[in-house]
């Protein structure tokens, strides 16, 4: 009986192991059977794409004059303050005028000795050269005075705001300006657009201006200058853009986007959903399927950003099939299952 069940028992072992045996057989078969990746897809199309671009700039006042004298000279007065709005012709600073009441002096007695000339040339009293002499001195010094005129009363060149004071009343006028009067009423962006859009750039085209101090206010502006040549190290070129500003809640130094409309394109839209970025670079590429049930795996050049579109400038062709799902599983030449709308 004991070798009965001792028999029995190995046979029930011998039996497990071929079961186990045999399944671990079927699992390795079943494991090495996998399907093709499924994966979603869309035809995709051109159409019109407005060709609107943004870009990044810093307002700038529309001019910026730095009032200062010709000479080292001593500040008698400084009559404004930062933040003042000025006027053209307004005084804004005294410099020390003694050699304004000198030169005045000067050329007091050269109008004198000129006049006393002038009168015996008339009468043949004198020769020409004495005359010529005469007039020389004088128009020397009413130069001299004009010039020293201008630069002891300083006055503002433009309508403006102070927007800088370097001295007090009594310092020594050395190198800085004394003050800056800056314009803000224009005031300015300049922006660099790409070569590609030279010929659509033109002066007097609008633009959609908005500050991020503001959010989503838009401040209209105009290209008011279009440089006329190209950087060769970035391939772009400056355009200049006025903003009225007759408010001048715009200051110079704020954050600015503008935004630029340079017309349609016929080109071809994806949805975002079907681009891969290539990790490590700035490269975009998109899955197209092809005839035989692969995918080509793709690089794309590509446009605006649309709400959950992008536009393609160039890697796919119209009525082209695109990847938008499942992507995660494929490479080259990958074959797949397209998934049934």
């Amino acid at each position: 009986m004991k070798k009965s069940n001792k028999l029995f028992v190995a046979q029930l072992i011998i039996l497990s192991i071929l079961a186990a045996s045999c399944s671990g057989e079927k699992k390795d078969v079943t494991a090495k059977v996998e399907s093709d990746p499924l994966v979603r897809v869309e035809k995709v199309f051109a159409r019109d794409v407005d060709q609107t671009r943004e870009f990044t700039a810093t307002v700038q006042a529309n001019i910026v004059n730095k009032i200062a004298p010709q000479s080292p000279a001593r500040i008698e007065a400084i009559n404004v303050e930062v933040g003042d709005r000025v006027h053209k012709g307004q005084k804004l600073a005294e410099m020390d005028d003694n050699n304004l009441r000198q030169t005045k002096l000067q050329l007091e007695n050269a109008r004198i000795e000129f006049s006393r000339v002038d009168e015996l040339y008339k009468i043949g009293g004198v020769s020409k050269s004495d005359w010529d002499q005469a007039k020389m001195n004088f128009d020397v010094l009413e130069s001299s005075f004009k010039n020293l005129a201008t630069n002891t009363q300083l006055l503002s060149p433009i309508d403006g705001i102070i927007t800088a004071r370097n001295y007090d009343k009594g310092d020594m006028y050395s190198q800085n300006p004394i003050l800056v009067v800056e314009q803000i009423s224009p005031v300015k962006l300049i922006i660099n657009v790409s070569e590609a859009y030279y010929k659509f750039v033109k002066k007097g085209m609008t633009a959609d201006i908005k500050l991020d101090v503001f959010g989503n206010e838009n401040f209209g502006g105009k290209v008011s200058l279009v440089h006329p040549t190209i950087d060769s190290n970035t391939r772009t070129f400056p355009v200049e853009i006025t903003i009225n500003n007759q408010d001048r809640r715009v200051r110079p130094g704020m954050f600015a986007r503008a935004t630029l409309n340079f017309g349609t394109i016929n080109n071809i839209v994806v949805p975002d959903q079907a681009v891969i970025k290539q990790s490590g670079s700035a490269d975009r590429f998109i899955y197209i399927l092809q005839q035989d049930g692969t995918v080509k795996y793709q690089k794309v050049e590509l446009g605006r950003l649309m709400e959950s579109a992008f536009e393609v400038i160039s890697g796919i062709e119209n009525g082209d099939q695109v990847v938008v799902a499942g992507q995660s599983r494929l490479i080259n030449g990958t074959k797949v299952q397209v998934e049934k709308k």
